[in-house]
């Protein structure tokens, strides 16, 4: 994997934390919509990020003077977010940046991939099918910048723009469908799954960090119940890892090796590029209930008793679910199969929602924290042999490319570099 690739997920970081951090402010039900819509929108210039990825080596010749222009324009859409859903009819600054960044970004992109395929006109034909995709989500997020300006009726207003929003999700991942398979490929199943792993671990690392600041351990003697509720946050996001890359992850990466051709693409678009939206979406919503709960329970003024405050508690749960979901659909797609224990895990979630509410924080957490270390300990056991004959096969691939690397590298040893250039 190119390190420039790398070096680019860093802006994502950033964006991932903006997009708690805007929601985190006041929790409600239009923050909660606004911050789903933004993370849609920014999840779609991933998708097309890792598209060019995989066609062209970030890192050389000219290629990371363009990335740096699109990593200063998402750098730029980041900073806007906050903004992008303020009172419509004050200033248009953020909501204008956000979609002038939105176009550089796509831009970038675009040329970028036009710049590899210039010497094959099929797949020429099928990157400019994309153009009116670009322009009409430009457009669109420009105009839930500017019309609501001209509308004196607030809620009017604000409905006005987020329909605007909502219809560039649409739009988006409407296009990734109907513009089908034809066009791009997958050459490396490694590079695509590793690539998407890399940025799951990423939104897995947001949760951990709104755990710390919900703790705010820094500000205060450090308490028992903060440190509790700390560690607790820890577990269940390590068992939600566990989850998707004790099995799934692996094995799914195997699949997507061993299918070929559009049937590959198409399994690419669906479990990667789609399946894991709600699996981020769902570590933000879990982010923002863990916060609360633990800022709750770090402060000396609130009785470690007295039930969670606000909707905290259910977000927690239903960000779980959401993972849970979105991982099951994953599962569903690549590796045709269903785990029984996830679905009873979904259900046992499900039914806690009604009375997580009336539970203290930390007993909510604890609750949590315990289904999904049970999840873990449940297919540990159940699944023993699948992971054993998993983790054999994964064994035997390395091993095998291990012993091909030594191979050639041992050429250099034996006749040096100038004696294979002769050669060749």
């Amino acid at each position: 994997m190119d390190r420039f690739e790398i070096f680019f997920d860093l802006v994502f970081v950033f964006s991932f934390f903006i997009i708690t951090r805007a929601t985190a402010v006041e929790v409600t039900g239009p923050a909660l919509l606004h911050g789903m819509l933004v993370l849609a929108v920014l999840w779609w210039t991933w998708v097309v990020h890792s598209v060019v990825a995989t066609r062209v080596r970030l890192g050389e010749g000219f290629v990371p003077v363009l990335m740096a222009v699109g990593m200063a324009a998402l750098f730029c859409f980041a900073l806007a977010l906050p903004q992008a859903f303020g009172d419509p009819r004050r200033s248009t600054t953020g909501p204008v940046v956000v979609a002038v960044s939105y176009l550089v970004i796509r831009a970038v992109h675009m040329v970028l991939y036009i710049h590899v395929v210039q010497d094959t006109p099929h797949q020429r034909r099928q990157v400019f099918r994309f153009l009116p995709e670009i322009a009409l989500s430009t457009l669109l997020l420009l105009g839930a910048a500017l019309v609501p300006l001209y509308i004196d009726d607030l809620g009017r207003a604000e409905l006005v723009r987020d329909g605007l929003w909502l219809t560039v999700v649409v739009l988006q991942y409407g296009t990734g469908i109907i513009g089908g398979t034809w066009g791009w490929g997958v050459a490396s199943a490694e590079h695509w799954t590793e690539r998407y792993d890399l940025i799951l671990i990423i939104a897995l690392g947001e949760s951990v960090i709104s755990v710390g600041l919900g703790s705010n351990l820094l500000g205060q003697p450090p308490s028992w119940p903060a440190v509790v509720a700390s560690v607790l946050g820890i577990f269940f996001t390590a068992a939600l890892w566990w989850a998707h890359y004790d099995v799934i992850g692996p094995a799914a990466r195997i699949a997507l090796h061993a299918t070929l051709g559009r049937a590959r693409v198409a399994m690419a678009r669906d479990a990667y590029a789609y399946c894991y939206l709600p699996m981020i979406a769902g570590i933000i919503l879990f982010a923002l209930g863990a916060e609360g709960i633990v800022h709750d329970v770090a402060d000396p003024a609130v009785s470690v008793t007295e039930p969670a405050r606000g909707i905290h508690a259910p977000l927690l749960f239903i960000g779980v679910i959401c993972y849970l979901v979105g991982n099951m659909l994953f599962q569903l797609r690549t590796l045709h199969t269903l785990s029984w224990s996830r679905v009873g895990a979904v259900f046992l979630l499900a039914a806690a929602i009604p009375f997580s509410a009336q539970l203290p924080g930390l007993v909510t957490v604890s609750v949590l924290t315990a289904i999904c270390v049970g999840l873990v300990a449940v297919e540990v056991i159940t699944m023993h042999e699948s992971r054993q004959a998993l983790r054999d096969v994964v064994f035997q691939e390395r091993a095998t490319h291990e012993a091909q690397e030594a191979a050639f590298r041992a050429r250099w040893h034996e006749d040096g570099p100038d004696d294979e250039e002769e050669r060749r």
